[in-house]
Order: structure tokens, then sequence, then C-alpha cells
């Protein structure tokens, strides 16, 4: 069946609660498409490789996490941004895309999702003072090796991530997925016994060795692959649509 654009959209900011949330980029509809709505394309980034991939695929909507109109760049529709746009224009596609409200949503939000993936118990926010700190805490069932944790990250996310080893044994864990490295702080304040990101930068290192807790960067685009999944899956039950998720490998 087929459903109204402005109904899988307006469905979608309701659902994540994106009006609410202050973001780097405009979040919901960002290039608008054909009216009707039948196949909803997923991936992480919309990037030209998943837009000719969506086209491929017959795409009505390609629904992703990093959008596009970000702030500060530059606003000029030249080069890879006029030839993506292009591409998405030509052939009728709408462009959703949730960047921070899919990060934080309790049931399909990026963090959420990959303490699924992990075997990680959920206890609450990295920082329940801050608000802006998207991160969360919490648990493994039973205490493992920094090691044997990082061995598990590599099992469900298929690639081989950074571990810089703190504390060998881990039972409480705090993790942002994406480009969260800068929340190690916040991490070391909550007490945990090891911190994940997606990416790591110059001083996390330092950080983690001088503050006594292992550190693993498991790849931005790897720990934020499950939640824009779990979206799609969602609108796609809602609506009774059918829906892909691309996935477009990115070793950072």
């Amino acid at each position: 069946m087929a459903i109204a654009l402005r109904t899988l959209v307006d469905e979608a900011d309701r659902f994540l609660n994106a009006a609410r949330i202050s973001d780097y980029c405009p979040n919901g509809l960002q290039v608008e498409g054909r009216p009707q709505v039948r196949r909803i394309v997923s991936g992480v980034t919309a990037s030209q490789e998943l837009v000719d991939a969506a086209v491929e695929a017959e795409a009505d909507v390609l629904l992703v996490h990093h959008g596009y109109f970000w702030k500060g760049e530059d606003a000029r529709i030249v080069g890879m941004k006029r030839r993506r746009l292009k591409s998405l224009l030509a052939n009728d596609i709408s462009l959703l895309a949730y960047h921070l409200p899919l990060d934080v949503h309790p049931e399909v939000g990026n963090n959420v999702q990959l303490a699924r993936e992990l075997d990680i118990t959920v206890e609450g926010p990295l920082d329940p003072d801050n608000p802006k700190v998207v991160g969360l805490l919490g648990s493994l069932a039973e205490p493992m090796s920094a090691r044997d944790f990082a061995r598990r990250v590599q099992e469900v996310l298929g690639r081989e991530p950074l571990l810089i080893e703190g504390t060998n044994t881990v039972r409480r864990v705090g993790w942002c997925t994406g480009g969260g490295q800068g929340y190690i702080d916040q991490a070391i304040a909550a007490g945990v016994d090891l911190f994940l990101s997606g990416e790591a930068s110059e001083q996390t290192f330092h950080s983690a060795r001088e503050n006594g807790i292992s550190f693993i960067a498991a790849g931005h685009h790897a720990t934020e692959r499950y939640g824009v999944q779990a979206l799609g899956d969602y609108l796609a039950r809602r609506f009774a649509l059918e829906h892909l998720f691309i996935d477009c490998p990115n070793p950072i």
C-alpha cells in the first residue's frame, strides 16, 4: 500500500520528538520528492553511493542519520552537494534525515540500539545533569576483560576496534555512538571501567590512560548503523510499507 509523504514525515517527527531537540542541521524532510510513499530505503549517510543505491532500489524515501544542510557549511549548491541533490530531484526521491533525535531516542536511538547489539543493560544517561550529553551508562551481565569485550565489539560490528587498555575487568560501561569521544570526561566522572565511542581524538588516549579506564573506538559509521534501521522498521510496520536498509561501508 501507499501513504502520503506528509503522513510519513509527521509520524517520524512525532515519534522522534524532533521539534524539541536543538541540532546542527534541519531534522525531518530535507528534500521533497513524490507525494506517495511505498518503499523506504535507509542508510547511515546520504552519500552519492547511497543515493545511487536508493535510485536503483526504486525508493520513494531515503531515510538517513546524516543528511544535508549542516550549520556552518557552504550553502552553495555546487560540486558534491549539487550532484547528490540532482540525483534525488531527478528521481523524485524524498530525503528524510534525523541526527540528534535519532541518537537519543529511548527505543530506536543509536545508543540504545548499540547497547542491545552488545548486550549492555542501559542504566541511564551518562550525565543526568546535562541533557546535551547524549551518551548512556550501563553494565554487562558478567564482568569480562577489556580484550574480550573488544572481541565482542568486533564480532558484532564486523570490524576491528581500536582498544586502549586500562582496567582489566570491565563491568560498568559508558558509550556514545559516532563522534562522542569528547564525553570521556563524563564517563570517567561516572566511574566506568570502559568508555566506547565511534571515533577517537589524540587526547582521548591520554584521558583514558591517565584515569585508568579502557577505551574503544569502534567506528563512527559502524556504531550508527542500527538506529536508522530500527526507525525504518518502525515506520514500515506502522504503515505497511517496504523497507530496505543499505549499508555503504565506511572505515572511519
